[in-house]
């Protein structure tokens, strides 16, 4: 590896962020060809910071540094290389060895450069680069990623007018890649300020992608094995607590805006609340599928509990009973597909601290709990869930007691109740 060093040093910046470009080509077919699970050693590692990144872990040698011409060509060849190299294995490794946060101070020339990579292939449509990123997304910690995101909007959303089409159409070119961004920007933009609230042009565009097709935003999680489990501190394996967080605090955000929201943009939070409930509707059917139902919490109940911390209850008014009625419809839904796994105790102490909204209040009664060893109904669950994997049980609610004048409603078989998004 010393040798490899002493090599490089002797070339031009270019030519040998090109010249490791090789090496780890090489590098990694051959760990490919001996082993399942290839190795970045630290040598490797430090070629890669030293040469492409340009920060050395030597005091004494100072390396040249590329301009702004050289670092446009490297980026061009990087784009080719990913475009032109078959195996996916070996573009996946490579990728992750550029740019897998390392903790150091390597890691911000390493964001820099690959914002400008992803940029880069969105504007040319390098399906390669954008499957490699969107791996990259499902297993680097959250931090970076709203990091990317923000990149790519200010990229495609701010600097450059009318250049938001190119954007949304990586749905077609990468719809892996589109379900991660998805889960990014949403994450990146939680209405906690201001200065993060999506532009409508954002939000115009999130929401044609969910309304369009709701099962793109389940791509990661249908092309994941049962047993997989996400690195601490990733990303969700859906959008939806941020798709839901949109939802449920978007009526709210207007107080911290000079100027009231548009028509339009009210049209189409409605559209995306619409686009949630289907979304949880078809994950009914694909927990049962795989036999998950009532095993796996896809919307976290923790996770709820925060999003009903950040709602502001003062000043009670038509705002926040729509946001309320959104999230008792979230809540009813979650509760039917088997996304959220609690009892309605749990949601009676949680929702205790909020206005009295008269839909939260029948979402927190529950629906007339099924006869004994009836067959599963759409439409009807049960009062408890199974525990989830990995997850101790929560206590069972109390018994409820109906008043004697006033019995309980009975659900007839096959009827549905018409979900329906609050306008």
């Amino acid at each position: 590896m010393s040798d490899i060093r002493h090599s490089l040093l002797r070339r031009d910046a270019l030519s040998a962020a090109k010249e490791v470009l090789y090496h780890l080509d090489i590098y990694f077919s051959s760990q490919l060809q001996s082993t399942a699970l290839p190795i970045v050693d630290k040598a490797t590692i430090e070629l890669v910071e030293d040469f492409i990144f340009h920060v050395p872990k030597d005091r004494g040698v100072q390396l040249k540094r590329m301009s702004s011409l050289q670092e446009l060509q490297l980026l061009e060849i990087m784009c080719s290389y990913f475009q032109e190299q078959s195996k996916d294995a070996v573009r996946q490794l490579i990728f992750s060895a550029l740019f897998s946060p390392q903790g150091n101070k390597a890691d911000d020339s390493r964001m820099a450069m690959l914002g400008k990579l992803v940029s880069m292939a969105v504007a040319v449509c390098r399906v390669p680069i954008l499957e490699c990123a969107a791996s990259w997304l499902q297993r680097t910690h959250a931090l970076y990623c709203v990091r990317l995101a923000k990149v790519l909007v200010d990229d495609y959303c701010s600097l450059v007018p009318g250049s938001l089409q190119t954007l949304q159409h990586i749905y077609t070119a990468s719809p892996r890649f589109c379900c991660q961004f998805i889960t990014a920007v949403t994450a990146l933009y939680d209405f906690s300020s201001e200065d993060l609230i999506p532009s409508p042009g954002l939000l115009e565009m999130v929401v044609t992608w969910v309304v369009d097709d709701p099962r793109l935003t389940l791509i990661t999680f249908l092309n994941m094995p049962i047993s997989a489990s996400l690195p601490l501190g990733s990303l969700g394996v859906t959008p939806l607590l941020g798709l839901v967080r949109w939802c449920v605090k978007a009526p709210l955000a207007k107080r911290a805006k000079e100027s009231a929201p548009t028509a339009d943009t009210e049209s189409f939070y409605s559209k995306l609340h619409l686009g949630v409930l289907q979304i949880l509707l078809m994950l009914q059917v694909h927990l049962t599928e795989k036999n998950l139902f009532g095993r796996l919490e896809l919307l976290q109940f923790e996770h709820v509990v925060q999003l009903v911390e950040e709602l502001n209850p003062l000043n009670a008014s038509r705002e926040i009973e729509l946001s309320l009625n959104r999230l008792a419809q979230v809540l009813q839904v979650s509760l039917s597909a088997g996304a959220l796994l609690c009892t309605r105790e749990d949601l009676r102490s949680l929702c205790s601290r909020l206005p009295h909204n008269n839909l939260l209040q029948l979402v927190m009664s529950g629906p007339v709990q099924q006869p004994p060893h009836s067959p599963f109904q759409p439409g009807f669950y049960p009062h408890i869930h199974t525990p989830p994997l990995g997850y101790p049980p929560r206590p069972s609610p109390p018994a409820h007691n109906t008043h004697p004048s006033h019995p309980a409603p009975q659900f007839l078989p096959g009827m549905s109740f018409p979900y329906r998004p609050i306008r």
